[in-house]
């Protein structure tokens, strides 16, 4: 597909006219593609992560498998905690797991910030991995670097992994907001230099991910977690003032009103309520966010491909009158079959394509 000028997926996030709605999925490099889990039997995750060959190779697949309109890097979101001296491994069966939790001011500042410098030395394998895509694609799609939130690294980092009560970090925010905030800054510190060798590596946009910040209510997440994502914005903005950033919030409806004074110029959202909705209270708290990403549900690509279909049609209603960029609500499932993933790139693009721009 093309679009009227440029690459479709970066005119839509500056909400510039476009052939068709581009489509790209959260977590599109992965478990459900079998070349990749060909891969994953031979190397463990972490080296995968730290070899740009392979880390380029898995950011490749999906672009050439599914045809999607933009390639995200394949990375983890919490290399730069390992880089700031806490050790990091994945378990089988476990996840991410941190055998030393920071659950104090004291062990926060025991963590070495890292700046510009630090960040490429100990990350330049993620950079060089964004360079050799960058080379493989040849301008046919963009490519989206990405990072997590300090308060989504922060869930990791204090809880020692996974959580599903968020009892040490949610703890600390009522104990000691004051010492979970220094942790914070210091996380946003090391996350804007990470972001920025990002962009000087090639990045074309950013998209920060918020997995975990709609555990807090309105009054907490504007408190806590805003602060550190206003710094990292900021700063993205003086670096590279023409690249897209995209600002992707799990589960947090509620916290509306507070994403809307966010400076992104995507919001990318779950599925839990429709574009519609949350473009009118957008719109209500007078926000300047003009581009919605999403917002199909992971879930529905495992339904009979007429069915995704049909979905496909309403999510593109719901994402009228307004920029739109197709998604899933999260990250696809490890168990969607390819066919099905295809499936819903093709009708997004077919379709949208069918739909004057005026009406998109």
């Amino acid at each position: 597909m093309t679009a009227v000028d440029g690459l479709p997926f970066l005119r839509a996030c500056r909400r510039e006219p476009t052939d068709f709605t581009p489509i790209w999925l959260m977590r599109q490099a992965g478990r459900y593609l079998p070349e990749y889990r060909d891969l994953r039997a031979r190397h463990g995750f972490l080296d995968l992560c730290k070899t740009p060959d392979a880390a380029a190779e898995i950011t490749l697949q999906p672009v050439r498998r599914l045809g999607v309109d933009a390639a995200i890097l394949f990375a983890d979101i919490l290399l730069p905690l390992e880089a700031m001296g806490a050790e990091l491994v994945f378990a089988a069966g476990d996840g991410p797991v941190f055998p030393h939790p920071v659950r104090s001011r004291e062990a926060a500042a025991a963590l070495t910030p890292l700046d510009d410098a630090a960040a490429e030395e100990r990350l330049g394998h993620v950079y060089e991995a964004l360079r050799r895509v960058r080379r493989a694609l040849a301008g046919r799609v963009p490519v989206i670097g990405f990072g997590g939130t300090p308060w989504t690294l922060a869930s990791y980092l204090v809880e020692g992994g996974g959580s599903k009560q968020f009892a040490h970090l949610l703890g600390w925010s009522y104990r000691d907001p004051e010492g979970l905030a220094l942790l914070l800054d210091r996380l946003a510190d090391t996350s804007l230099a990470y972001l920025r060798g990002q962009l000087r590596a090639g990045a074309q946009a950013i998209q920060l991910f918020d997995t975990w910040g709609g555990i807090l209510d309105q009054e907490r997440y504007e408190r806590l977690a805003v602060p550190p994502v206003l710094k990292i914005l900021r700063g993205l903005r003086a670096a590279a003032p023409d690249r897209p950033i995209i600002y992707y919030l799990h589960g947090g409806s509620h916290l509306l009103p507070a994403l809307a004074r966010l400076p992104v110029d995507v919001l990318s959202v779950d599925w839990r309520l429709p574009l519609s909705t949350v473009r009118r209270a957008l719109a209500a708290a007078g926000s300047g966010i003009g581009v919605l990403q999403g917002n199909l549900d992971p879930a529905a690509l495992l339904a009979p491909i007429p069915e995704i279909e049909r979905r496909v049609v309403e999510l593109l209603a719901e994402g009228s009158g307004g920029g739109h960029v197709v998604n899933l609500g999260h990250g696809i499932l490890p168990t969607t079959p390819v066919e099905n993933a295809r499936a819903f790139v093709e009708c997004a693009q077919r379709l949208s394509a069918s739909v004057p721009a005026a009406a998109r």
